[in-house]
């Protein structure tokens, strides 16, 4: 496993959001961060990074809010090293419904 992904904290990310949408492949709900893995149309697959478990409920992104096959359009800041697709989402919305995960880290459009 690479080192990275053991870290705390937004260092590891690009300061610039992103736009990401595909299917859900993987749904993984445990420390330290829940994830999604997600296809996409042109980059294939990426890892969704959630905010911490507490966190990541307290928006009302539970086990079973998303599962292989939904379609799903995250907002986040993708990992610096850009042949990792990886991104640590503020915002994510599945079948219509939006979770804030990182309400006041989410940047609003210019």
């Amino acid at each position: 496993m690479n080192s990275a992904y053991g870290h705390h904290g937004w260092s590891w990310a690009d300061t610039e959001q992103i736009q990401l949408t595909g299917v859900v492949q993987a749904v993984r709900m445990a420390p330290p961060h829940p994830r999604l893995d997600v296809e996409t149309a042109s980059d294939g697959v990426w890892r969704v990074e959630l905010a911490n478990p507490s966190q990541t409920r307290k928006a009302g992104f539970i086990e079973g809010s998303a599962k292989a096959g939904d379609r799903i359009s995250a907002t986040g800041n993708r990992s610096k090293d850009h042949a990792e697709r990886r991104m640590k989402a503020v915002q994510i919305t599945v079948d219509g419904k939006t979770y804030d995960l990182y309400p006041e880290r989410i940047q609003k459009a210019r």
